[in-house]
C-alpha cells in the first residue's frame, strides 16, 4: 500500500491512499487553499457524510444545497465552499458517466501518458497544469506509469523536482515545494513589471 504525506495527517493521508475518488477530490481542492487542508478535506467530507469511502454516485446525487452545507460547516472544506462543492459533484458525475463510478479506471485503463493526461484534463476543474501535476503524482507516488507518463507530466515528472504536491513525501519536501512556489511567484511578479 502507498504511504502518503500530502495532508500531513495520518488518517487523512491513509484515506487518500485507499480511496481513488478521495485522492481526485483532494487534487481538485488544491487551489487557492493550503495544500494540507485541501488533501485533508476528503477525509473530513467522508466523516461528515458518515462513510469510510467516497462514492461517486452518492456524491453526484446529493442535493446541491445540502452538499454545499457539508462543505461550509466549520471548519470549511475549502476557501470557496459552495463553488468547490459544485465542482466536486461535477467530478463525481463525470467519474460516474465515464468510468461507471470506478475512479481508478481513469488512470488504470490509460495505456499511454498522453491518454492519461487527456483523461485527467477532461475532468471538471482540471486545467493543463493541475492535470500534469496529477499525472506526476500518480507516477511518482502510486507507480502509475503508462508509457510516456513523464513527458505528459512535463517538468512535474522530473525525478529530483520539488515543484508540486507530486513531490511531497514529508515535512521537508513540503517545505521545499513551498519554497519553490514562493520563488516562482516572485519571479513571475518580477517579470510582469
Amino acid at each position: 500500500m502507498v504511504t502518503l504525506r500530502l495532508s500531513q495527517d495520518v488518517d487523512a493521508d491513509a484515506f487518500l491512499a485507499e480511496d481513488p475518488l478521495a485522492l481526485l477530490v483532494g487534487m481538485l481542492l488544491d487551489q487557492q487553499f493550503p495544500m494540507e487542508r485541501a488533501f485533508a478535506s476528503p477525509w473530513e467530507l467522508g466523516r461528515r457524510m458518515g462513510v469510510t469511502r467516497l462514492d461517486a454516485a452518492a456524491i453526484a446525487a446529493f442535493d446541491p444545497a445540502e452538499f454545499a452545507a457539508l462543505f461550509a460547516t466549520p471548519p470549511a472544506l475549502h476557501r470557496y465552499p459552495q463553488a468547490m462543492a459544485g465542482r466536486v459533484q461535477a467530478v463525481a458525475a463525470h467519474v460516474l458517466d465515464a468510468y461507471d463510478g470506478d475512479t481508478a479506471r481513469l488512470w488504470l485503463d490509460a495505456t499511454t501518458g498522453a491518454e492519461l493526461l487527456r483523461r485527467v484534463k477532461a475532468l471538471p476543474g482540471f486545467g493543463d497544469q493541475k492535470a500534469r501535476i496529477f499525472v506526476a503524482l500518480l507516477g511518482k507516488q502510486f507507480d502509475v506509469r503508462p508509457e510516456g507518463w513523464r513527458e505528459a507530466a512535463g517538468a512535474y515528472g522530473e525525478d529530483s523536482s520539488t515543484r508540486s504536491v507530486a513531490d511531497v513525501t514529508g515535512p521537508e519536501t513540503l517545505q521545499a515545494v513551498r519554497e519553490f512556489k514562493k520563488a516562482a511567484k516572485a519571479k513571475a511578479k518580477e517579470a510582469a513589471r
